[in-house]
This record gives C-alpha cells, sequence and structure tokens, in this order.
C-alpha cells in the first residue's frame, strides 16, 4: 500500500500544493519563492529519502513567514496521513549531524501527541534573505500537524547556514528511520495498541 499523501492549503496569504511519498528515492521538485528554503527542503528530501513536491505561492512582498509556516502546516499534515495507521512502524528516530562545526541532535517520536523542543539559537537574524527564526516555525508547525514529538539540540555551531542544515538533514534521517517498517513489529508499536 502506497505511504503517499496530497495536501492542498489556500489562504488570503499563501496558496500550496504539495505532495509526499514516504518510500520515494529522495527526488524533490520545491518552488516556495524562497531559494534558501527550497534548498532546506531539497536537503530533507533527499536525506530522508522521500519524494517531496512542494509548490507554494505566497505573500513573499510582506515577508516569509505566512509561506514558511504554511509549508510546514502542509507538511506535517501529509506525514500524518502518509504513514496512515502507523501498523509495523519503527516509530522513534534520532540522528546526532554533524554539520562541519556545528553538531545538532534531533529526536522525534510519531506518537500522535504534539510536543516540540527547541534548544537552538542563530548566531545570525538572516541567512541571506532568509530570516533564521523561520526555522523554528517552520519545525513547530511540522510537529504540530504530525502530531508528533519532535526536539532538536544545538550542541554547537556559529555558522548559521550550517545550524539550519544540520536540524533539517537530522530531520530526514530521523524521520526516514521512524517511518521505516521493521519485519519484526507487528501491529502498531504501542502497549495501548493505538497511537
Amino acid at each position: 500500500m502506497p505511504r503517499t499523501a496530497t495536501l492542498t492549503r489556500k489562504t488570503g496569504e499563501t496558496n500550496i500544493l504539495l505532495t509526499l511519498d514516504l518510500d520515494g528515492k529522495g527526488q524533490s521538485q520545491i518552488e516556495t519563492g524562497i531559494g534558501f528554503f527550497d534548498h532546506m527542503l531539497t536537503l530533507f528530501a533527499k536525506h530522508g529519502l522521500f519524494d517531496l513536491t512542494v509548490k507554494a505561492d505566497g505573500d513573499l512582498h510582506v515577508d516569509h513567514h505566512h509561506t514558511v509556516e504554511d509549508v510546514g502546516i502542509c507538511l506535517g499534515k501529509a506525514i500524518l496521513e502518509a504513514i496512515g495507521d502507523k501498523q509495523g512502524i519503527t516509530r522513534y528516530g534520532s540522528m546526532i549531524l554533524p554539520m562541519e562545526e556545528t553538531l545538532v541532535t534531533t529526536a522525534l517520536d510519531l506518537s500522535g501527541r504534539a510536543v516540540f523542543v527547541y534548544q537552538a539559537s542563530f548566531p545570525t537574524e538572516k541567512i541571506g534573505e532568509f530570516d533564521t527564526q523561520l526555522v523554528q516555525e517552520f519545525w513547530q508547525a511540522v510537529s504540530s500537524n504530525a502530531l508528533m514529538n519532535l526536539h532538536f539540540v544545538l550542541h554547537h555551531g556559529h555558522n548559521s547556514h550550517h545550524i539550519s542544515e544540520a536540524m533539517f538533514k537530522g530531520a530526514a534521517r530521523a524521520l526516514r528511520q521512524a517511518v521505516s517498517i521493521d519485519p519484526r513489529q507487528t501491529g502498531v508499536p504501542s502497549t495501548k495498541g493505538v497511537l
């Protein structure tokens, strides 16, 4: 059974079409109008081995906030839909990812409960034209809409590009692990019998 989802979101601020295949090959086609964000989503697809398409038209004349947050909402909902009833999944995933001088731990649980913990800060307010505070906004939206626990801990790092990249790559690798099917796992990985 394919583990895919297609989401659309149209508001007065954004118009988004997103497709996700959890069992893909890391192929992506990303068009948000925000160069750095496109780069991060491309990395996410590649390292998660997810096929991801994002077409977003947002009010970029205002700023990047609405577009980034709404793509996060759509991605979170797509993850939740694509994993379905969670039968046989690994459920948990984590990654300690080095990126040059930066080290970030990412851990997640596809628990059905949205908890977001973000212990990180950026040394600069911008990466090019991209507002670094939007990294937190994006992953908060993903966590809330995927109904997952998501934790980021920045151990060290002084380059804002590297910090963001370590987070996106780490989240991709952790999610790839969590959604993977464990052949020894029968049913839902919970003593409650439901996630």
